[in-house]
């Protein structure tokens, strides 16, 4: 049974979150999630969220320092004010991405594909990555969960949307 990508173009992603006051004129420093992290001030609109609630951004005002993107909000004037806003959250829609390059891929788009060995042993779905300093690693669910480096050309022999799979060299006993 083959599916085509489950690319869902308003699914929502975490594109940043602040992490603290920066001065005391109501500066937000944030720790960025897009590539390169200045990108993060391009994106228009972006959905705050914080401490349950929801507020649409239609744009960012912000600079680069040295320790990542720093931002201003509309009514947050002050230290105490930027300071609150710790924790909360900046999120995009899948539709608001660029389009991936030949051979790259967004893991969100990842996340849900059955994981096939080159032997047609079964390991699960891709439950989500996580970034490790050597390389980004896939969480497979099935059975058992698997952890294998997402490598291409090395552990990761093809991604194919079409057949909703990923392709990988890995033996059934790790």
């Amino acid at each position: 049974m083959t599916r085509g990508p489950d690319i869902n173009p308003e699914r929502r992603i975490l594109i940043g979150r602040m992490v603290g006051a920066f001065g005391i004129s109501g500066e937000i420093k944030c720790q960025s999630f897009a590539d390169p992290p200045q990108q993060l001030l391009k994106y228009k609109p972006l959905i705050l969220v914080h401490e349950g609630r929801e507020s649409t951004l239609e744009s960012l005002k912000g600079r680069m320092t040295a320790k990542g993107p720093v931002i201003r909000l509309p009514d947050v004037d002050d230290r105490d004010a930027a300071q609150a806003l710790h924790g909360a959250e900046l999120w995009v829609t899948r539709s608001q991405l660029p389009k991936a390059k030949p051979g790259e891929y967004y893991w969100i788009d990842l996340e849900g594909l059955r994981v096939r060995n080159r032997e047609g042993v079964d390991f699960g779905t891709v439950s989500h990555l996580f970034e490790t300093p050597a390389n980004p690693v896939m969480v497979v669910v099935g059975e058992r969960e698997r952890l294998i480096p997402f490598l291409l050309d090395r552990f990761v022999d093809a991604v194919d949307f079409d057949a909703g799979e990923i392709r990988v060299d890995w033996d059934a006993d790790f």
